[in-house]
């Protein structure tokens, strides 16, 4: 199993200790990438956990044109690398163009592709050269097994940093479904997966003109992917998820966020441990 370095003393792997990807989905401003990733850094500490700060500087892919899509690639990678000094953690964000990769490597220490452009080979294995590693989210359209073309992409630029997070399984229209056994077939790829707890509860297109969400099962879906044994798990944070750019109606408020990685840490210890290990090989 794969054992992917983010940073001197960051990696993930499906063996090691459970990493977060956490933050709000968009980048509003300066002072609030500071309040959210203060809380997250003071729960880190409380919690004895490792995180990466995520929010994206564009959100090319919102249900209407009309919707907001964030501070731009300039003024976002900015106040990413002024959250990565200020906290002294890594960051991570979406690219949705090749053009947007040049600007990107320099600040994100993992390079993220959106699930709706999983597909996309030019993206695929530009990001790969980048150097830096890359985070590909399962598209909502493909099989588990599919991601294994995916992984050839990336690989093929000769980088092998590579991550697969799952986010969900299209289930009819404007709804989604967590296949568990997708997070089992793809860790036989040899790469640290990743679980999205919040998208994978989204209803995409749900509300006409933008995405709903049912939050409430975030909880249930997190904890169960974490006893397959997984590398990290993405949670989308927002203080106040209802007046959120986007993404509010599946984001967790910042309140509730220390519980659940309490719980997700929990079912983490006991799945890894040697003690449940001794039992399965009884």
């Amino acid at each position: 199993m794969k054992k992917i370095k983010i940073t001197k003393d960051f990696s993930f792997s499906n063996d090691s200790d459970i990493k977060f990807i956490l933050g709000p989905c968009q980048i509003e401003s300066l002072s609030h990438a500071f309040d959210i990733c203060e809380e997250i850094t003071n729960l880190s500490k409380k919690l004895n956990f490792k995180f990466i700060y995520k929010s994206s500087f564009d959100k090319a892919n919102r249900s209407s044109h009309k919707s907001k899509r964030g501070v731009g690639i300039k003024r976002g990678l900015k106040i990413l690398s002024k959250v990565k000094e200020k906290y002294n953690c890594p960051v991570i964000s979406d690219v949705h163009e090749i053009s947007q990769i040049k600007e990107a490597k320099k600040v994100l220490d993992i390079i993220q592709i959106p699930a709706f452009l999983s597909r996309q080979t030019d993206l695929l294995v530009e990001a790969g050269k980048s150097g830096v590693p890359v985070n590909v989210k399962k598209g909502q359209f493909l099989a588990p097994w599919d991601m294994k073309n995916v992984i050839r992409k990336v690989h093929s630029s000769g980088n092998n940093k590579i991550l697969i997070t799952e986010r969900g399984t299209s289930f009819g229209y404007n709804n989604l479904v967590s296949d568990m056994r997708s997070i089992k077939i793809i860790k036989e790829f040899g790469y640290p997966i990743i679980f999205d707890a919040t998208h994978s509860v989204q209803l995409p297109g749900g509300m006409g003109n933008k995405s709903g969400g049912q939050s409430e099962f975030v909880d249930t879906l997190a904890t169960a992917s974490t006893t397959v044994g997984i590398s990290g798990i993405f949670i989308e944070t927002h203080e106040n998820p209802k007046k959120a750019p986007s993404d509010g109606p599946n984001m967790i408020a910042l309140k509730d966020l220390g519980n659940l990685i309490h719980k997700i840490i929990l079912y983490d210890n006991l799945t890894k441990s040697k003690v449940l290990k001794n039992v399965r090989n009884f």
